[in-house]
């Protein structure tokens, strides 16, 4: 491992623009990348980056934030689950402020439910041997990255014989998404940037149909400066040269072409693949992890009752269309003023990994 330095080194990111500029400084069409990662769109904002590209080069934000792409129904769910008796919610902390239909867990929370923070869904465990007489349940919400710790989670409990720990799976696959995003044509997209973090569980190969079925290059990398604008340089070089698409790793100081063979295992053993509901893309094929028959001791999906309520979207949100890269933030009518961080209308407004949230700690000029 390279020390992080390296990696903001500014002669060597000036270089990597020079290069970018030299790359395309013949070719006058529009060329579109996009980040599918909220890490990386959030990264791309500190470091300026936009800005030093040329005006034919765009950079559109992806659906690449779990709390984000959540249905308002899995919210519901959530919430409903929260106010039944003697049960007790456990989430990461970004789920807290998103707003469902009617409420949020925030809300639920100031009203006396049981909604606690954990830091890993292994803290559940804890609370579970805590309290035999409640039922916890874990919101589990994330991509492949956090898939695999939540299956050691369920492994655990099963071996340890917990009755009362339950898991609401809500993990998404990100290359079915990005399919579905090459699929509808809403957007030409040239190019994609691939999620560091998610790449390290799948490695490259799940992203071998965008390049061999839909022509689309796409490049792995990291969230530092010099990643970020070696990524787009070599995405760049390929869509120049015009030959074959192909996926490159640009972040080999964590990612291996086959991924993480343990984790890959964990949720292989765990879960099965199926189609899920994203906010604003619909349902997309083979893009959800859904708990196995084997352990479905601890699908809260099928051992917990609540009623759940008719699931409504805000109006005047456009976080789906954002989502999508159809629109961006600031022709939102509500961003900045209605919805703020502070009292956030929609999810991409909550999370830090959010396009909304993104813009507008940084970028509501662009």
């Amino acid at each position: 491992m390279k020390y992080i330095d390296e990696f903001r080194d500014k002669k060597v990111s000036q270089y990597l623009v020079e290069k970018i500029l030299q790359t395309v400084k013949e070719k006058k069409q529009k060329i579109t990348l996009m980040e599918v990662c909220g890490t990386h769109t959030t990264s791309i904002f500190r470091a300026g980056i936009r800005s030093l590209l040329p005006s034919n080069i765009t950079l559109l934000s992806g659906p690449g934030c779990p709390v984000c792409v959540t249905p308002n129904h899995y919210l519901d769910k959530a919430i409903a689950n929260s106010r039944l008796p003697d049960t007790i919610i456990t989430t990461f902390g970004d789920m807290m402020k998103v707003p469902g239909s009617s409420s949020s867990l925030e809300e639920e929370k100031a009203r006396s439910g049981d909604i606690r923070v954990v830091y890993s869904p292994l803290d559940s465990i804890k609370i579970a041997r805590e309290n035999p007489n409640k039922k916890i349940i874990f919101l589990g919400v994330g991509f492949e990255t956090t898939a695999p710790l939540v299956a050691s989670t369920i492994l655990e409990a099963k071996e340890e014989g917990l009755s009362n720990l339950f898991v609401l799976s809500g993990h998404k696959l990100i290359p079915p998404a990005m399919i579905a995003l090459l699929k509808s044509k809403e957007v030409n997209i040239d190019g994609f940037i691939c999620p560091g973090h998610v790449s390290t569980i799948i490695g490259a190969e799940p992203y071998q149909p965008v390049a061999k079925k839909y022509g689309v290059p796409s490049v792995i990398t990291g969230f530092e400066p010099v990643d970020l604008l070696e990524g787009i340089l070599m995405l760049l070089t390929q869509i120049v040269d015009g030959k074959k698409a192909k996926v490159e790793i640009a972040y080999t100081r964590a990612v291996k072409e086959e991924g993480n063979r343990r984790a890959l295992s964990l949720m292989d053993e765990v879960f099965r693949i199926g189609d899920s509901q994203w906010r604003g893309m619909g349902i997309i094929p083979k893009s959800g992890f859904f708990i196995k028959d084997a352990f479905s001791d601890f699908d809260a999906n099928k051992n917990i009752k609540a009623m759940v309520e008719e699931t409504k979207e805000h109006p005047g949100c456009i976080c789906g269309e954002i989502l999508r890269g159809v629109k961006t933030p600031n022709e939102c009518s509500l961003f900045g003023k209605v919805c703020t961080p502070e009292n956030p209308v929609g999810p991409c407004m909550v999370s830090s990994e959010g396009t909304c949230a993104a813009y507008y700690k940084y970028g509501r000029s662009y």
